[in-house]
């Protein structure tokens, strides 16, 4: 696969099954295209097209890495907030299937002090996964959506835990150039264009740790917040 447009429909259920519904909307000699749904309940929670390609040879170049500290440096979630006994930093710290760590400051408990459209985030999963090309794409496209919108939110002062806040993904597009590992550190780097109409734009390139790009990634998420009091 290498590319894929979705929206997100309705919130899902993680406590129920998902069913794909998918439509073979074309079979050429290099692409290929397919429509899927992902239902719950009868109704669509998520409708994406995907076009897959026939590896071939071509014109390459790409835009470089930035130069930021490496993973080692940097804190994980639990040694930012292992300190903190508080409902919001439990929720953070709770499992997930990948290790994120932030170049800056995370927003998680607040906003950051600067105010920015840029970030850039070190992730990987956090155990070691089968040798399966399609996998690794997978696990890629799930952790693409982890972040993407906090550049939105730094550029404001705000954070993931402000009182108030409502925030959702609509719609997600990604294209992978090369191939990589998952299970490896990748850095995400971050930038959001754009924000309007209770609505937001993040643009994410992923690298591997060596400098190559993988995938480039943009969505756009409903980002609501309550209004300012009056002075």
């Amino acid at each position: 696969m290498h590319s894929m447009h979705a929206y997100f429909l309705r919130a899902g259920d993680s406590s129920e099954p998902i069913t794909f519904a998918v439509e073979r909307l074309r079979d050429g000699r290099s692409f290929s295209a397919r429509r899927t749904h992902a239902l719950q309940f009868g109704r669509p929670i998520l409708s994406m097209i995907a076009s897959f390609q026939v590896p071939a040879a071509g014109l390459e170049h790409q835009l470089p890495m930035p130069d930021v500290p490496a993973p080692e440096d940097l804190p994980s979630i639990a040694e930012r907030y292992g300190h903190l006994d508080s409902a919001p930093a439990r929720y953070w710290m709770r499992q997930r299937p990948m290790d994120l760590r932030h170049v800056d400051e995370p927003i998680f408990l607040r906003g950051a002090a600067e105010r920015t459209t840029h970030q850039a985030v070190w992730m990987r999963a956090v155990g070691p996964l089968p040798d399966d090309p399609a996998l690794h794409a997978a696990v890629l496209a799930y952790a693409s959506d982890y972040t993407l919108l906090e550049p939105v939110l730094r550029a404001h002062g705000r954070g993931w835990s402000d009182p108030g806040l409502k925030a959702a993904s609509l719609d997600h597009a990604m294209w992978w150039h090369r191939p990589a590992r998952a299970d490896e550190w990748l850095l995400y780097v971050q930038d959001s264009p754009s924000a309007q109409g209770a609505r937001g734009l993040g643009i994410g390139r992923i690298y591997t740790r060596d400098g190559v790009l993988v995938a480039s990634v943009a969505q756009e998420g409903m980002l609501r917040v309550p209004p300012a009091p009056s002075p």
